[in-house]
């Protein structure tokens, strides 16, 4: 069974899915991660960025796996070096490229075969998982989603204001909603879950009811 978490940044998927994963005891997908993960590999081994069809060669051939919450390259623990602002800076050119989506498309499609899985990213519903049993898109309000990304920057030690958090999440939102691949979309038949009043905790229950919901034991008399 496969359910996707798709939203804008600061909407909580990440967190949602991670716990929501733990909870049912499920495989868990951070497409972003992924992205990121390549990106680092890329760097690493000397390729070019806009080479899109050698990263695509080299997004097929890695192995990310993820275990306890951390992020794992053929066996090298990868968690910290991919959240860096060089990778962060570094990862947008490819996550854009065609051939580079659609062999990550193959790559997460392989991981999702006979697990029950919970992905997270951009288009895991409209454009990888298609015909995933459960389809979630996660949103809040920009002021909402913009505190909880002052907290977190405010936490990391960060002296980002509030105002300067909300112009860089409205940059990136446009961004977004405007990729050439990969743009930031609700699949048609997906639920759409508003978290503004609701707690991490609350999210996740919401979610395990909907996939308790969509099992199929749930459909037998």
């Amino acid at each position: 069974m496969i359910i996707t978490l798709d939203g804008p940044a600061g909407a909580g998927k990440s967190s949602a899915a991670r716990a929501l994963a733990r909870r049912l005891g499920w495989c868990y997908l951070d497409t972003g991660a992924m992205y990121r993960a390549v990106t680092l590999v890329a760097l690493e081994r000397g390729l070019s960025l806009a080479d899109a069809a050698a990263i695509a060669a080299l997004a097929e051939s890695i192995g990310i796996v993820f275990s306890d919450g951390r992020v794992f390259v053929d066996g090298r623990d990868v968690s910290v070096e991919i959240r860096t602002e060089r990778i962060t800076e570094a990862t947008r050119p490819v996550a854009d490229a065609p051939a580079v989506r659609e062999a990550m498309k193959r790559v997460q499609r392989r991981m999702a075969e006979g697990v029950d899985v919970v992905t997270e990213g951009r288009d895991q519903g409209s454009v990888v998982f298609p015909h995933a049993e459960v389809k979630v898109f996660l949103t809040a309000s920009a002021e909402e989603r913009a505190r909880r990304r002052h907290r977190e920057e405010e936490a990391r030690g960060s002296a980002a204001t509030l105002e300067q958090v909300l112009a860089s999440q409205a940059r990136r939102d446009e961004g977004d909603r405007s990729r050439p691949v990969g743009a930031l979309a609700a699949a048609d038949d997906a639920i759409l879950l508003d978290t503004d009043a609701l707690s991490p905790e609350d999210v996740v229950e919401r979610l395990a009811a909907l996939v308790e919901s969509r099992r199929p034991s749930a459909c037998r008399p």
